[in-house]
């Protein structure tokens, strides 16, 4: 039994490698809170419809006693961080129809972890705001209160963490684009240190400042994705 609202990666992970769960019955649970729970919140941008053969894939991994720390676990994407084949716009209709032609560095380390990347979530148009309600594809709401916003510029990954729509997520931050909105919505947002994670395949808003980082439900777990995404390029 799947319990969203207290689960942790690090609990996901027990499960996963203790085989009461498999990565396929894990991601189906968030894609159908994200069918329950985005028409409201506006949380994505895009639900990959390969989710299930990434799901797939990570179980092949953990079957074969091979798992890392984020094998099989759904994790939101910003719509600022590229992958190589994916449709990316950084919330903004001048990019609308933009496929990247590269993987970001921090993602494809969560790629070859065998992580499973749900989708790309909302923010504020460029990164440029403090509460996602600059997208051009509408404003994110906050779970705890849709009428109240999610904060920015990351608020689209900050919110699928506190609505369970992943169990973590990327976002970036500049001035203070992880931390606000993990605030906003009750979740950890982590800000590494400069170059401490690369910048590579993250769309730039002011580059001698950007900072790719983890939002999750505790600090444990974005110590599990900063541990995987850091490092030199």
């Amino acid at each position: 039994m799947i319990n969203s609202k207290n689960m942790t990666i690090k609990d996901a992970r027990k499960l996963l490698d203790s085989r009461q769960i498999t990565a396929i019955e894990l991601v189906q649970f968030y894609l159908k809170n994200i069918e329950d729970k985005n028409k409201e919140l506006n949380v994505y941008l895009e639900v990959y419809d390969d989710c299930l053969t990434q799901a797939k894939e990570a179980q092949k991994i953990i079957d074969e006693g091979k798992a890392q720390s984020l094998t099989g676990i759904p994790l939101g994407l910003k719509d600022n961080i590229l992958i190589k084949g994916r449709k990316v716009s950084g919330a903004s209709k001048i990019l609308e129809s933009y496929t990247a032609t590269y993987t970001a560095t921090a993602t494809q380390k969560l790629i070859d972890q065998g992580a499973v990347i749900l989708g790309r979530t909302n923010m504020d148009e460029f990164a440029m705001g403090s509460s996602t309600e600059n997208s051009a594809f509408g404003v994110t709401k906050n779970p705890h209160d849709p009428e109240r916003v999610a904060g920015g510029s990351s608020g689209g990954s900050a919110a699928s963490v506190a609505s369970d729509m992943a169990l973590g997520a990327l976002g970036s931050d500049t001035g203070g684009s992880i931390r606000e909105p993990a605030s906003f919505c009750g979740v950890v947002g982590l800000k590494p240190t400069y170059g401490a994670v690369s910048r590579y395949g993250l769309m730039a808003m002011g580059s001698s400042l950007d900072v790719i980082g983890p939002i999750t439900k505790t600090v444990t777990d974005s110590e599990i994705i900063f541990n995987t995404i850091k490092g030199k390029d």
